[in-house]
């Protein structure tokens, strides 16, 4: 079951201001240059890329964290960008987040039942008795026992810590949960398990992912929608299976074309990134890409190209037709 758009961001743009010496005059650092989307309800958004390239930023803003520097986004239909304290307070409620490292995101001194009761005694006037059967029953959905109530985090493995997590974030019924790397902190044989859960859970609530990940084969498994980051923009952006079945942005066939494949015959043909991702406080004129890509010229170095629709996705390349 998926709904009406529940998230919607235009041109969501994060900038800093950042100063190398006393004297030294301040530099940009555009770590989110411009990222439109539109999420609806029981979907899942994959955002992909290398360390750097603006993902995390990207969760900040989405969550309230952090405020836009220009764009704007709205939640359920609210907008967010300009919103008042309190209105801010409410709307954090409508989207929360899982995190990478599930021995960090969890107060190792509270437990579980706390952690999970936390947010409910925080956001809602639920007594003792109603927070302890709403914590219960969560636990029960994410497949932890009920005796693991009255333990701390530490006396469980990595794989139901996450799952502890999961449930903490869903305690206030969000419509759109942001996972920051949920599985990559463990182990290979645990992904699975922790990814079926979620897919489990999004069925259950009919729930919006804005999942962030650098692993491609975990996209593969849960995404709908794609947008390839690089340094900050979006190299390309759509369906998940238009992309993976034809990718057009040289980046993005880098990236896929890294990802091990046990049938040779869904080998994408070997394409090495040279060099690495580019400082954001000091980034390429023209297209951000084109010092690594093997295709580039003249122009891609002088004129920064656009996301454009082709082939149903956004591309912003300037001869992705011709690759």
């Amino acid at each position: 079951m998926t709904g009406p758009a529940i998230l919607e961001a235009r041109d969501l743009t994060r900038h800093y201001e950042v100063k190398s010496g006393v004297f030294a005059k301040p530099k940009t650092l555009k770590a989110l240059d411009g990222v439109s989307f539109i999420l609806e309800r029981g979907r899942s958004l994959a955002v992909v890329g290398e360390s750097g390239c603006g993902k995390s930023t990207l969760a900040r803003l989405i969550t309230l964290i952090e405020p836009p520097t220009a764009g704007d986004f709205s939640l359920d239909g609210v907008a967010a960008g300009g919103a008042d304290r309190r209105a801010v307070r409410g709307l954090r409620r409508k989207v929360q987040m899982v995190f990478q490292d599930p021995y960090g995101s969890l107060n190792p001194r509270k437990k579980v039942g706390t952690i999970l009761e936390e947010p409910l005694a925080i956001n809602t006037d639920k007594n003792a008795a109603e927070r302890k059967e709403s914590a219960l029953a969560m636990m029960d959905l994410v497949g932890l026992r009920r005796e693991h109530y009255g333990r701390f985090p530490h006396m469980f493995s990595g794989g139901q810590r996450q799952r502890i997590a999961i449930a903490r974030a869903l305690m206030l019924r969000p419509g759109v949960v942001v996972a920051d790397e949920p599985v990559s902190a463990l182990d290979v044989s645990i992904q699975a398990q922790v990814l079926n859960l979620m897919m489990d859970l999004q069925e259950e609530f009919n729930l919006a992912y804005v999942f962030i990940s650098h692993d491609l084969s975990v996209v593969r498994h849960i995404a709908d929608e794609v947008v390839v980051m690089y340094l900050g923009r979006p190299a390309e952006q759509g369906p998940k299976e238009t992309i993976f079945a034809r990718p057009m942005h040289p980046y993005t066939r880098a990236l896929l074309a890294a990802t091990p494949r046990v049938n040779p015959a869904e080998r994408q043909k070997r394409m090495v990134l040279s060099g690495e991702l580019p400082s954001p406080l000091d980034p390429p004129s023209g297209c951000a890409f084109h010092r690594r890509c093997p295709y580039a010229t003249e122009r891609c170095a002088e004129e920064r190209p656009e996301p454009r629709p082709l082939d149903g996705r956004m591309v912003a390349c300037h001869h992705a037709e011709s690759l």
